[in-house]
């Protein structure tokens, strides 16, 4: 779904910049490897859970606006469709 101030290539690219930069180092645990993590690009709030839905209904319910970034901790790709899922390196 269209974001009504950023395309969602700038959403990617703010997202991504963003866990490089200030979220990758705390979350990229056992623990989190493979969860879902969604980021609000605006303010750099994020959540982090199992179901792929769940990380962005908890942002938007505390920013209803929010421009929300997803990917799975430690991997290229949220889903993989007619491949596999790649492990990025840590």
């Amino acid at each position: 779904m269209p974001h009504s101030r950023f395309s969602g290539e700038e959403i990617s690219k703010r997202g991504e910049e963003i866990y490089q930069r200030d979220i990758r180092d705390r979350v990229e645990t056992e623990a989190n490897i493979g969860k879902i993590i969604s980021i609000d690009i605006e303010t750099g709030d994020y959540e982090i859970d199992s179901d792929v839905l769940v990380p962005a209904l908890r942002l938007q319910a505390k920013h209803p606006d929010a421009a929300i970034y997803g990917k799975r901790i430690g991997f290229n790709a949220v889903f993989a469709v007619g491949g596999s899922l790649i492990r990025t390196a840590q």
